[in-house]
């Protein structure tokens, strides 16, 4: 089965194309920007090129659901359903943090930690299980402070994300380390992607929404009478 999968909730704009486990190609970038308006459709036409096989051979469309980037998301999921409608295929959603941690899974840390940086001291975390990835505390909003995560002090804790770099910086854990330049990415979402497609997880394309976590909070306009 040939699946495409599309990563947006971060500063990296990621794509992906496997024939079930296998990886086919990837396409991604790492923009402070935020590029994905420009570049998700483009990244698509690269990867599509790169696994030698054309947008009707898709059958399937997986997207990292978030949290993160208000703005990637919507673009991605509106990409995704898109997609979904067109070739008539299902939507498979994975949380962007399970991308984030599948790279260190089997490693010697007894619990992994993503960190999404958001405002300020706040980042979007949950805690998983460092062999097996079982969630073991749920996704939240987290405001950082020197006491965090100090439940874990006798652990071996590996914080994974943008927002390692400012834990980094107070949290007193002896026994942490920090890799603060790993980001979602779709290669990363393939193996939960199968484990749902087999269970036929699927997602209402009419219904679906990112995990926004929060809401979105914009910059009020002023009226011209306000001014």
């Amino acid at each position: 089965m040939k699946i495409l999968y599309l990563e947006t909730s971060s500063k990296n704009c990621s794509v992906a194309i496997s024939d079930n486990e296998k990886l086919l190609c990837l396409t991604e970038e790492v923009s402070e920007n935020y590029k994905q308006s420009e570049s998700l459709h483009t990244f698509v036409e690269w990867a599509l090129e790169g696994a030698e096989i054309s947008l009707k051979d898709i059958e399937a469309v997986s997207l990292g659901r978030g949290p993160g980037s208000y703005t990637g998301l919507r673009i991605g999921a509106s990409s995704a359903k898109g997609f979904c409608y067109g070739l008539k295929v299902p939507l498979i959603a994975v949380n962007s943090m399970e991308s984030m941690i599948e790279p260190f899974l089997g490693g010697n840390c007894e619990l992994i930690i993503p960190l999404i940086d958001a405002r300020r001291m706040e980042v979007y975390t949950a805690v998983y299980d460092g062999i097996s990835g079982q969630e073991l505390s749920a996704t939240e909003a987290k405001i950082l402070d020197e006491n965090s995560f100090e439940e874990f002090k006798d652990k071996k804790v590996l914080f994974v994300g943008d927002g390692a770099k400012k834990a980094k910086e107070i949290l007193r854990l002896p026994n942490a380390n920090f890799h603060e330049d790993v980001y979602p990415s779709a290669q990363y979402l393939i193996r939960k992607t199968i484990e749902k497609l087999e269970r036929k997880e699927f997602e209402d394309i009419a219904y679906f929404e990112p995990f926004y976590l929060k809401d979105f909070h914009g910059v009020k306009k002023k009226n011209k009478s306000e001014e």
